[in-house]
């Protein structure tokens, strides 16, 4: 770490519910932790009994709080359902990953979507500007997919363009145990199947 980069604050969380913030020697609420979020300013929240980390736990605590107000949903109904779908899933160890980077890639490029729509919104609710906007955002989405599709391939050894041809190409492999093939075979299936969902992502992406 850095000498100049500043360490997060500590929260503390007491059995009575109550939030401490170490750094102010002040508690604080669910709504003050929130502005904290948006002046970019880090924390960990820990069990004051047992030291646990429960950021994660409190941070979709301050979410529930903010979509429970009125006017304040971020989250679609069907995102939300879909969502709840991939727990337990064999997507699940990508969906972190893409939301990670899909926001990221939102966060760098919020002031050009800010601009488009502003513009779309001095225009008429369904005209061209308003148009312009949604296209934009579904076109990034799509890129979004794409790229990430990229970063997957590199952690992915089978369905590599031009294998067929290498593979023919190449001597015929020393016979390997039967285990060790099963599980690659295993591998590859799982390999698949993730492709084909990312692909059906992205043609609702593209619809």
């Amino acid at each position: 770490m850095a000498a100049t980069e500043k360490k997060p604050t500590t929260i503390k969380k007491y059995a009575n519910r109550r939030l401490y913030d170490t750094g102010t020697s002040t508690y604080v609420t669910l709504e003050d932790l929130a502005a904290m979020v948006k002046r970019g300013e880090d924390f960990v929240v820990c069990d004051a009994k047992t030291g646990e980390d429960i950021t994660r736990p409190v941070l979709t605590q301050i979410i529930f709080e903010q979509e429970s107000k009125d006017g304040q949903s971020l989250l679609p109904i069907a995102f939300l359902r879909q969502l709840i779908r991939f727990y337990g899933d064999s997507m699940q160890m990508l969906v972190p990953s893409y939301l990670e980077f899909s926001i990221d890639r939102l966060t760098r490029d919020q002031q050009k979507f800010r601009d488009q729509v502003s513009q779309a919104l001095e225009g008429a609710p369904f005209g061209e500007p308003t148009r312009q906007a949604f296209q934009s955002l579904e076109e990034q989405a799509r890129k979004n997919m794409a790229v990430f599709r990229q970063a997957l391939a590199m952690f992915n050894p089978f369905g590599v363009p031009g294998e067929a041809a290498a593979a023919a190409a190449a001597p015929e492999p020393v016979a390997a145990d039967a285990a060790p093939r099963a599980d690659l075979d295993d591998m590859k299936r799982q390999l698949d199947e993730l492709n084909k969902r990312i692909d059906q992502l992205s043609g609702k992406s593209a619809g």
